[in-house]
């Protein structure tokens, strides 16, 4: 029996609705694989989490203390509708049992409150559920200071499930992610900006249960690259972490110089978008990849008419998913403040930039082949031969092996300014100076600090420091700005 003084706590999960009008082959295969991804991002956190598998749920058992971190990887995992917490007592065979327990548990908070039962049964009873419910709502009614019973309109809801002679008190109910669990429907291949419609548009492949790997393309800044790996890390490690996924970077300064060669004006936005692609799908091949993955939304730029996407899209056999392709700006903001990814692309250092003059917004088929026929597509093969690969799960290491700007150890050795970079309201508490600068303040206001000092960049994991110091370095030529990683 589980009650609040034991040291254990209960989730029900319910599976995405989709899953469960499915046919009995592939709602059996979703179920399986959402159970395997439970196991394996749970037991990253506690290896006394149990995980039971039923045909219309899953439960959870978990240490009382490892509560809040289980509750946020549920409440992430794609392919799970409801996350109940809930406390278990065991035979309960009657309702005489089960009125004195629920009122036991419930009854104090029921105090100048209405209130509504509503129970669900499985297995074998003397009793239907409407029985169940009019017996317990009339013994909380007769034995609590409740307010009274209100069927419609409740202040309070009393949830609960009988399985067999197995109480489940629902104590509280949380809107899962939905979707399919990952794993289920295939690969795709995103291309990566790090700003706000590519990372919203992988996320919603991963909510889906596509397995999303990550390609960028360098169009000449170590910082742009750096944080876009620190938002594929995010998202991943967020929403997507039971599959280990690929980061690929592609250098492509060497194919935007050749674009300036040999392209028109108004066409370089086009033939940019169009030799991504081309170059996504050489590396989507060899990971044996069927589509692609980009964050286009109609009319949002030059480059994304119907015309222009239909021409982009020319170059490329692959499936192209755009999610994004009939939403607003505002909607997609909206989706980027949800999951939080909307600090990492308003502070993203970007290189790219539109090259077109007078860019094209109805492009001519014709001229676009008589454009593409300049192109040496020898350096758009040897930037995809250049192209370096990691698993999102080794950014920490690569972004620290990959990045110049020194790392600090020991405040000992020199008189600095700590600034804490984080989110979080919280300062970092050190032997020397240190104040509070949240990432996305960090261009504007550190331009107003005294530059006679010298300032060390401190955040969680070491990869925000990183982008940002090396962000100051190159886009306000500041050689005062190092990073500091206690040891």
């Amino acid at each position: 029996m589980q009650n609040p003084s034991t040291k254990t706590q209960k989730f029900i999960l319910k599976f995405f609705p989709e899953i469960m009008i499915k046919g009995s082959s592939a709602k059996r295969q979703m179920v399986g694989q959402l159970y395997t991804n439970l196991i394996t991002l749970l037991e990253r956190i506690h290896a006394d989490i149990k995980v039971r598998k039923f045909s219309d749920k899953i439960e959870i058992l978990t240490p009382i203390e490892m509560l809040p971190e289980v509750r946020i990887v549920l409440l992430n995992t794609p392919g799970i509708e409801q996350v109940l917490e809930v406390l278990q007592f065991d035979n309960m065979n009657s309702l005489e049992k089960i009125k004195h327990k629920v009122g036991e548990i419930l009854g104090a908070s029921l105090k100048d409150k209405t209130f509504a039962v509503r129970a669900k049964r499985t297995g074998t009873h003397s009793f239907k559920s409407t029985e169940l419910e009019s017996t317990v709502g009339g013994y909380l009614l007769a034995h609590t200071d409740a307010k009274g019973v209100d069927l419609h309109n409740p202040d309070i809801t009393v949830k609960m499930e009988l399985i067999e002679s197995q109480l489940n008190i629902i104590t509280t109910k949380y809107k899962g992610l939905s979707g399919f669990p990952i794993g289920t429907q295939g690969d795709i291949l995103s291309l990566m900006s790090g700003g706000f419609d590519s990372t919203v548009a992988s996320y919603l492949t991963m909510k889906r249960g596509i397995k999303t790997h990550f390609v960028f393309f360098n169009l000449g800044g170590m910082a742009h690259e750096i944080g876009v790996k620190q938002v594929a890390l995010y998202l991943w490690s967020k929403f997507g972490s039971s599959h280990r996924v690929k980061f690929i970077s592609v250098p492509f300064d060497d194919v935007l110089t050749e674009i300036f060669r040999s392209t028109a004006p108004t066409y370089m936005g086009v033939t940019l978008k169009r030799l991504m692609l081309m170059a996504s799908e050489k590396i989507a091949d060899e990971l044996e990849i069927d589509a692609l993955l980009t964050g286009e939304s109609v009319a949002q730029v030059s480059s994304q008419t119907l015309r222009n996407l239909a021409l982009i899209d020319q170059v490329s056999n692959k499936l192209i998913l755009r999610p994004l392709s009939t939403m607003n700006k505002p909607d997609i903001m909206a989706i980027a403040d949800d999951i939080g990814t909307r600090h990492f692309a308003e502070s993203m250092p970007e290189y790219c930039g539109v090259i077109s003059q007078n860019p094209i917004t109805h492009g001519s088929f014709k001229r676009m082949e008589r454009e593409a026929k300049k192109f040496n597509y020898e350096v758009l093969d040897k930037a995809v031969e250049n192209a370096g690969t990691i698993y999102v799960d080794e950014v920490i290491d690569d972004v620290s092996n990959l990045a110049p700007i020194e790392v600090i150890n020991d405040l000992d050795s020199g008189d600095y300014v700590v600034i804490d970079i984080r989110a979080e309201d919280e300062c970092i508490e050190t032997s020397c100076e240190s104040i509070k600068i949240p990432f996305h303040k960090l261009k504007t206001e550190f331009s107003k600090l005294p530059q006679d000092r010298e300032y060390l960049l401190y955040c969680e994991k070491g990869i925000m420091s990183q982008l940002h110091a090396q962000y100051l370095r190159d886009a306000k030529n500041t050689k005062n700005v190092r990073v500091y990683r206690p040891l």
